[in-house]
């Protein structure tokens, strides 16, 4: 396991009049509805005990439908919007205990954001609007210049550096953004529902954009988004919340196929299985000389890409690491993970 990044704890965050530290819902408030608290303390409670911890390398994906809190928690991460209670630490230095000065060396240096709302100077270049966040860290022209054509080239925006925001697509806005919040070398990016406005096929283009920035960087990212198949794409883990809580935090695979409730049980209802889940949770003990037959597939092999290969060869598949049989999985026990039907046996 690789050190967190961020680690929060306990987070809280309440508007109203009355909103202050001592004004939190206590835990036998945990169950109450929204309503029920607005009610109860006059107040509206936008992010509910949450914790969590991001880990060095990965992408953490905070999804929700409208209204569950996940924009409000990205930003209290950088204290743009200011925390009622709670623990929030970036490399175990506490953010809510930073004065301006280090809060200010925390959102230029530290973590970037971006926007759904590309926030784009419409009087500068492509070139400029990438360098600016360089600009206001003082850096010299030559060097921000240099930095942010080498960040125009890496998001695939090479020959439009003398272009002005009005004269690119949506899509290509966005990828100054992210050139932007790339040119100053961020710990980690923050993304907030970054590509929610855009065409689906230019969505598309972006997510695939972010998969390889993070497979070259290996870079640490929150992803904030209201789509399923987004958090799936993108995710290492993903963090699902409603009414400013987190009802299941997991892998793409331990969502998909262990919902923690009925309510994520729905949200993943039409998630093709198949795409999702691998052998690792398809496969059974193998049977007297089946752990020397068969085509050999890795345990994070796709359950979609096992089917191929069982009806290829009408017989079961091993399912093999580091040279061992870790089990076999045979064309009734993938059909039963694409139906989600319950399997006995597994293999451990």
């Amino acid at each position: 396991m690789s050190a967190p990044v961020f680690s929060v704890h306990n987070l809280w965050k309440v508007f109203g009049p009355k909103a202050k530290a001592d004004r939190v819902p206590g835990s036998d408030a945990a169950d109450l509805t929204a309503d029920q608290l607005r009610k109860n303390t006059g107040c509206t409670v936008a992010v509910r005990d949450v914790s969590f911890d991001v880990l060095a390398g990965e992408v953490f994906v905070v999804m929700g439908l409208s209204g569950s809190g996940k924009s409000t928690l990205v930003r209290c991460l950088t204290r743009l919007i200011e925390p009622t209670a709670g623990e929030i630490a970036i490399d175990g230095e506490d953010v809510r205990s930073m004065d301006r000065a280090r809060l200010r060396d925390l959102r230029r240096h530290r973590a970037s954001m971006v926007f759904q709302h590309f926030g784009l100077l419409p009087h500068r270049t492509v070139l400029d609007n990438v360098a600016y966040g360089l600009e206001i860290q003082g850096a010299g022209k030559a060097q921000r210049r240099a930095r942010a054509a080498e960040m125009v080239e890496k998001v695939g925006l090479a020959g439009l550096e003398g272009r002005r925001p009005g004269q690119l697509s949506g899509g290509q806005q966005q990828r100054v953004g992210l050139a932007r919040a790339l040119a100053v070398d961020p710990e980690v990016l923050l993304f907030d529902e970054p590509f929610s406005a855009l065409d689906p096929l230019i969505r598309r283009d972006m997510q695939e954009e972010v998969v390889r920035l993070h497979h070259d960087e290996g870079r640490t990212m929150v992803f904030i988004t209201h789509d399923l198949g987004e958090a799936l794409r993108i995710g290492d883990r993903i963090a699902l919340m409603r009414d400013g809580r987190i009802v299941q935090c997991g892998t793409p695979e331990e969502i998909v196929g262990s919902p923690a409730d009925d309510y994520v049980r729905d949200f993943v209802r039409d998630v093709p299985r198949e795409q999702v889940l691998t052998v690792r949770r398809a496969m059974r003990p193998a049977d007297a000389g089946e752990a020397d037959a068969g085509p050999a597939l890795a345990p994070s092999t796709l359950v979609s890409d096992a089917i191929e290969a069982v009806a290829r060869t009408g017989g079961p598949a091993r399912v093999v690491d580091g040279g061992r049989c870790l089990g076999v999985v045979d064309h009734e026990r993938l059909l039963a993970v694409v139906a989600g039907l319950p399997l006995t046996g597994a293999a451990a």
